[in-house]
């Protein structure tokens, strides 16, 4: 989809983060402290993204979750801020989702992790609930 299509389907928070890579304010999105089990699809596609089997509370105001569904994501180099990230993104539609961290926890609910924390923008989300 062009601009003008994503504009007409997602929200202004939701254009500014997902299509221009923008970032929520800590502690404002929905689902940052959450702990409604069900699926988080993208909020562009659709597409299954995250369990909630895997989100934990990292402290930082955003969703973080220990993995992503296998090929649901997408990373890319971020220079941006003079830091270097690894940027997440959505494999089907390309939407900006937020970032990954080395930083993660080794259990989440009793299941082994790789240390990994998908700090996640929760206006690019949308739960599915159990």
């Amino acid at each position: 989809m062009n601009d003008e299509q994503w504009k007409e389907k997602l929200t202004d928070e939701q254009f500014e983060v997902m299509r221009q890579k923008g970032t929520e304010l800590p502690f404002t999105g929905d689902y940052w402290d959450t702990k409604t089990p069900g699926k988080y699809r993208c909020a562009g596609c659709g597409a299954e993204l995250f369990d909630s089997d895997t989100k934990f509370n990292s402290g930082t105001g955003w969703p973080s979750f220990a993995e992503a569904k296998e090929g649901a994501v997408r990373f890319e180099k971020d220079a941006s801020l003079g830091l270097e990230r690894t940027e997440v993104v959505c494999a089907q539609c390309g939407g900006h989702l937020g970032h990954v961290f080395e930083d993660g926890p080794e259990m989440v609910n009793g299941k082994e992790t790789a240390g990994k924390r998908y700090c996640i923008n929760s206006c690019a989300l949308n739960l599915e609930e159990k």
